[in-house]
């Protein structure tokens, strides 16, 4: 269960952030409001929620999950792999440093949270154009030291591994087609989102609650025999500069003591 989590605010130079997208520039006051009620989501589900304020000059720093990975002994400061975004890790430290001791990737090690995927004891490590083999080797060696196991897996599609595969409970993983039935989820059921919903797979479990975004039924429809509540947000601004919901935070469960 998750106790506590930390999100940043978008910059007013939000805009000017990394996209594929062909879309529109984000709409900044309706980029605001999407971000308060994420974060009137997670505190619903009983988490205390840091917010952050804007981090200058760094266009993508809301999206905070690629900064670190934290499991219950350790938060793990990230070396992002774009070089844009290099410093936002500068900016949370402190933040984590009040929950968990830090360890660190180093150089010449690239890592992006986005392409991390715990499950209980194990990690879904995702080698991306943005976290490199250097770098999925340095955190397995450092979780590994907690007793944390991990798989690589290769991301051929998608910026991250987590635009791509997700845990929904109940032993089920909510998956592209470009992942159904990777050997490294060989033991999971996998729900597949439908052509034209991929966008979908970026669905974020919090607590025994789905948050996923809205605008995709037909995934909907298949994640509703799993019995969970589900909570839909509009994240249109954040698809927008290649974000979702899994990306504006960092999930914390209660420190071991």
């Amino acid at each position: 269960m998750f106790c506590h989590a930390i999100t940043r605010i978008p910059g007013p130079d939000y805009p000017l952030g990394l996209t594929t997208s062909t879309m529109a520039a984000p709409d900044m006051d309706l980029t605001l409001a999407q971000h308060a009620a994420y974060v009137d989501c997670l505190r619903t589900l009983g988490l205390t929620v840091d917010v952050l304020p804007a981090a200058e000059g760094f266009p993508d720093a809301c999206f905070v999950e690629d900064t670190a990975v934290v499991v219950r002994e350790v938060a793990v400061v990230t070396r992002p792999g774009a070089p844009s975004r290099a410093g936002e890790t500068a900016f949370i430290e402190a933040a984590l440093a009040a929950h968990r001791p830090l360890a660190r990737i180093e150089a010449p090690g690239t890592l992006d949270g986005g392409d991390i995927l715990q499950v209980g004891k194990r990690f879904f490590i995702g080698v991306s154009d943005r976290t490199n083999e250097e770098g999925a080797r340095q955190l397995a060696a450092i979780l590994g030291a907690h007793g944390y196991e991990s798989d690589v897996i290769r991301v051929a599609a998608g910026l991250h591994l987590k635009s791509s595969l997700n845990y929904v409970g109940s032993e089920t993983m909510l998956v592209t087609a470009d992942f159904a039935g990777h050997p490294a989820i060989e033991g999971y059921r996998q729900i597949v989102c439908p052509e034209g919903e991929e966008y979908a797979a970026n669905t974020l479990l919090v607590n025994g609650t789905l948050i996923m975004p809205c605008g995709y039924p037909r995934t909907r429809d298949l994640l509703a025999p799993l019995g969970m509540p589900v909570v839909e947000l509009d994240t249109s601004e954040y698809r927008k500069m290649d974000g979702g919901l899994t990306c504006l935070s960092l999930r914390l469960e209660p420190q071991v003591s």
